[in-house]
């Protein structure tokens, strides 16, 4: 996942590779946490180039995960993919002692390198990670749980009552007015 600067051209050159994801460390504190577990290793392909004083990293992740759904906590598998561009530009972001720094467009996708070799490791990871959804859904149409029984509500109905109950206003639920 490292390259030497010195052996980037204007030329791309394409770099394809698989790396299991304890190979990186965020990706492997996600599945020591049990958020999500890795299924097959990342498959990665990158196009690397210099590119007005810059180098331009094209290139796509993608993954299989199981994940554990949000509403009804059946595990299923997903696969994550990921397109990106990165530019890597040598020295640091931070060169003034100030406390903010404003941001530009450029400056987001931009990433910085010291020394002679450039690690993709940490892009990488945060590729996957960003893809990663927020509330993982088995599908669209997931019913969940019933909030009584606590049933699958994909696999039928329970034959629970379901009111509607809006705990916002609970408190006002005995509140009366005297006039």
């Amino acid at each position: 996942m490292k390259i030497r600067v010195d052996d980037i051209t204007e030329q791309p050159k394409i770099l394809s590779f698989q790396e299991p994801s304890e190979a990186f460390p965020s990706l492997a504190e996600l599945q020591a946490t049990g958020e999500s577990e890795f299924l097959s290793p990342l498959m990665v392909e990158l196009a690397v180039s210099k590119e007005y004083g810059h180098i331009r990293v094209k290139g796509s992740v993608t993954v299989k995960i199981r994940f554990v759904c949000s509403r009804c906590l059946v595990p299923f598998d997903a696969d994550i993919s990921s397109a990106f561009t990165m530019f890597y530009s040598e020295g640091s972001l931070i060169d003034s002692d100030e406390d903010e720094i404003e941001l530009a467009e450029e400056d987001l996708i931009s990433v910085f390198y010291e020394g002679d070799e450039i690690d993709f490791a940490p892009e990488i990871a945060e590729q996957v990670i960003m893809e990663l959804p927020l509330k993982p859904l088995c599908g669209e149409g997931c019913k969940g749980l019933c909030v009584t029984c606590g049933a699958d509500l994909n696999e039928g109905d329970c034959g629970c009552e379901r009111t509607t109950f809006n705990l916002k206003f609970s408190a006002l639920k005995n509140f009366k007015v005297e006039k």
